[in-house]
């Protein structure tokens, strides 16, 4: 689904802010991977919470974002970083005024060129089992998994697995652990799909 909008999943935010952003300082290079990102909402308001905590070390962090786009507009859609009033409406008002300025365009905003720095756009299929690199701190996979079938789930969030480096994979609410690969990850927390990786 390519509607979306900033801050939508503040639970999840919330719980990488809390448990993943912690870890991530101790790295000296951060490499994310949104997987399914739409227009670009979901991997702008995590670079957004990420660089309120991380301060100067924020630098260090790259976002890949990716989503198999048959409309071919995402990647310049994130590139400009601009949206429209409805999609940034609900950003609490300090961090609105902090991030965003408005656009040309009439009722439109553009998110600050240090945040737009910080995520990049690629073409992706999830269904290809190719991850985009190795060596991952944090995976985000939403509203994508539940379009899948069950093998197919359980083969993308292997390939997750394997790309991380004892990093962290989030998922929707909906999509719980498949049983098979229960023993490659680790919950975080008892309310919400954060994972840690494990070993196996």
């Amino acid at each position: 689904m390519a509607f979306t909008y900033f801050f939508r999943d503040m639970q999840t935010l919330e719980m990488i802010r809390d448990y993943v952003i912690p870890g991530l300082r101790t790295r000296r290079y951060i490499h994310i991977w949104d997987a399914g990102c739409a227009m670009g909402p979901e991997p702008y308001s995590l670079a957004i919470v990420l660089r309120e905590n991380m301060g100067m070390i924020f630098r260090n962090v790259k976002i890949h974002a990716t989503d198999i786009d048959g409309s071919n507009l995402f990647g310049d859609i994130i590139k400009k970083g601009t949206y429209p009033l409805e999609q940034v409406q609900r950003i609490p008002g300090p961090i609105f005024e902090k991030y965003f300025s408005p656009a040309e365009e009439p009722g439109h905003y553009t998110i600050s060129e240090e945040i737009r720095k910080s995520v990049s756009f690629t073409k992706h299929d999830l269904l290809s089992m190719k991850p985009i690199r190795s060596g991952l701190n944090l995976i985000m996979c939403k509203n994508v998994l539940l379009h899948f079938n069950e093998q197919e789930r359980v083969d993308v969030i292997r390939m997750f697995h394997d790309s991380l480096d004892e990093g962290y994979f989030a998922t929707e609410q909906t999509q719980k652990m498949p049983e098979v690969l229960e023993s490659h990850f680790e919950p975080v927390v008892a309310n919400a799909q954060l994972y840690r990786k494990l070993c196996v």
